[in-house]
């Protein structure tokens, strides 16, 4: 059997479609390592998002502290950062809130922000700020939260931080921290109240303070940076509460912030 001839234009014709397959082959490795990079990336930022959580302990305090500043009303002695993106003229880098419940801003004026959250806040300054600038970049930022505030943890129905707006005691803190949960024992409630440097513990039965029995000092009237801790009825000791990651920068935020 007879080779088929190569002519010229064959061979040109089969060199073109080589060079055709080579680059598509080409192309198609390329693809994939950048398919493989973006992947890889992803894969490390997953990485170290999973890091930062984990620094961050097992998310007990997280979700209090979003709470806190989502829900928080400013009151007298309270220091807000109002900033008005390239209008420095208009931005106020520290703006404390007066007896009276105002702040001052160099455009608007005093501006009554006591009882309001920062997201109210916000509102009101965008829409009054939007009648003199074209579309401002508003942001509001709390700095100093000056209000007295108390921790409740352990098991409640709603464990976060408390703002004391008046003196209040044992009772009244489980009762604004939502009541005791099923799982929670009146019995075992643990007041940490900073001291010296220290923290000093002390052991109160709320079922006692209930059912009478107890005198009525032990309903202890609460100071700001305190916070009580309902322990379950399985009795877990406090040590585990005090063991969380987290718990003294808690109890640093009660008194410091």
């Amino acid at each position: 059997m007879k080779k088929p001839v190569m002519t010229p234009r064959v061979i040109q014709l089969r060199q073109a479609l080589l060079a055709v397959a080579l680059i598509a082959a080409l192309a198609g490795a390329t693809l994939g390592q950048r398919r493989l990079s973006v992947a890889g990336n992803a894969a490390t930022a997953e990485t170290e998002r999973d890091g930062r959580a984990g620094e961050a302990g097992d998310g007990v305090f997280a979700p209090i502290y979003r709470n806190f500043y989502d829900t928080y009303r400013l009151g007298p002695g309270d220091v807000l950062a109002l900033r008005v993106a390239w209008q420095p003229d208009y931005t106020v880098e520290r703006a404390k809130v007066s007896p009276v419940g105002r702040v001052y801003h160099p455009l608007l004026g005093d501006v009554e922000v006591a009882g309001r959250t920062v997201e109210q806040i916000l509102e009101r300054f965008s829409r009054d700020l939007g009648e003199y600038l074209l579309n401002p970049k508003v942001s509001v930022e709390l700095l100093e939260a000056n209000s007295a505030k108390i921790g409740v943890l352990g098991e409640v129905r709603a464990p976060g931080i408390i703002v004391m707006a008046r003196p209040m005691t044992v009772m009244d803190a489980v009762a604004a921290a939502g009541g005791f949960a099923y799982t929670g024992s009146k019995s075992n409630v643990t007041l940490l109240r900073p001291a010296g440097g220290r923290l000093v513990e002390t052991r109160i039965n709320i079922k006692r303070i209930l059912e009478g029995k107890s005198l009525l000092e032990e309903n202890l009237t609460l100071q700001a940076g305190d916070t009580l801790v309902v322990r379950g009825n399985a009795r877990k000791a406090i040590a585990e509460v005090m063991s969380l990651v987290g718990f003294s920068q808690f109890l640093a935020f009660l008194t410091r912030y």
